[in-house]
């Protein structure tokens, strides 16, 4: 199939693009990817997104997304980009669909947005995946008002982390820094402030071995590295800052990437190679927010409605 837009990935980012696009009257194709959604589908409460006084759930959120993009003539696929080929005109994406079939099929397209998002890092424990959205966060920003006045902890001890901290210093009574090492790496700067924060107290060698509690956080259990002693912390949420991947792997060699491995943005929302616009956390590692995502979205299918434009004036569009 050939499509004048190709939009990889569904977060905020995708399915603004899409709408736009879909409004703009080029009939955009949304694959999926393998987070339908993406992290706003792990979010329960949503209250910092504007438009929602009481808050709204992340994936009702994306629900109503995606059947807005739907709404104006959206077409979606279910399924996974496995490789891209953005060597020639028309790109050309390979998926992988969901469900009982599983060939590989291929779409062409005359110009493709890339909004695959990144991915947080995170511990690995069963109790932190059954305990996301209900005390166990990735994202300060997102989740540490509904902490106010209590006690927790973030694991980590990069400048994400201190950042963390030092933000949820703002609601919470307390926040522990838990850090494998006994010396932090954020930069000194920003250590001083942690440092000088009576809030903030630090628990150095040390991992997280459990997430304690039912239906929310209780507690965690913690190993020092080099004694093997253990202990219990009493804490009401655990923030994870161990930092984030970009969701690229695809990607590599075929558009430039940073040395953190994100996509290189130019010009507002496109890519090195001509034709290939990016939105959202896949290039965006300083703000990470769904509005932010929202907004790279709408400006990747503005710049693609124009770019396409201007082909067709040339006569070069095919």
């Amino acid at each position: 199939m050939y499509y004048k837009v190709v939009i990889i990935g569904s977060g905020p980012a995708g399915l603004t693009a899409a709408i736009y696009a879909a409004r703009g009257g080029i009939e955009p194709v949304v694959v999926s990817g393998d987070e339908p959604g993406g992290q706003l589908m792990l979010t329960t409460d949503v209250e910092n997104f504007p438009g929602f006084p009481d808050a709204t759930e992340g994936p009702e959120l994306m629900e109503n997304m995606r059947r807005q993009a739907e709404r104006f003539g959206t077409n979606f696929i279910d399924g996974k980009v496995t490789s891209v080929d953005f060597s020639s005109i028309p790109f050309k994406i390979t998926i992988l669909s969901d469900g009982s079939n599983s060939d590989d099929h291929i779409l062409e397209a005359r110009t493709v947005i890339i909004a695959t998002g990144s991915s947080a890092l995170w511990l690995g424990l069963e109790s932190e995946t059954r305990l996301k959205g209900k005390g166990v966060s990735a994202c300060a920003t997102c989740d540490g008002f509904f902490f106010k006045g209590k006690d927790v902890v973030v694991v980590g001890g990069g400048e994400v982390a201190i950042e963390e901290a030092l933000f949820l210093t703002k609601f919470t009574n307390s926040v522990k820094l838990i850090h494998r090492r006994e010396e932090l790496r954020a930069s000194q700067v920003m250590q001083q402030k942690a440092f000088s924060n009576p809030k903030i107290s630090f628990v150095w060698n040390s991992i997280v071995e459990e997430i304690v509690g039912r239906n929310k956080v209780d507690s965690i259990r913690i190993k020092n590295v080099h004694t093997g002693e253990k202990s219990e912390i009493k804490c009401d949420a655990v923030f994870v800052a161990i930092g984030h991947r970009p969701n690229t792997e695809t990607f590599a060699g075929h558009v430039e990437l940073d040395y953190k491995g994100y996509i290189k943005k130019y010009d507002e929302s496109r890519t090195t190679v001509e034709g290939i616009f990016v939105a959202g956390d896949v290039y965006d590692y300083t703000y990470r927010q769904a509005v932010t995502a929202a907004g790279s979205g709408c400006k990747a299918a503005i710049d693609v409605i124009h770019y396409l434009e201007s082909l067709s004036e040339t006569g070069a569009f095919i």
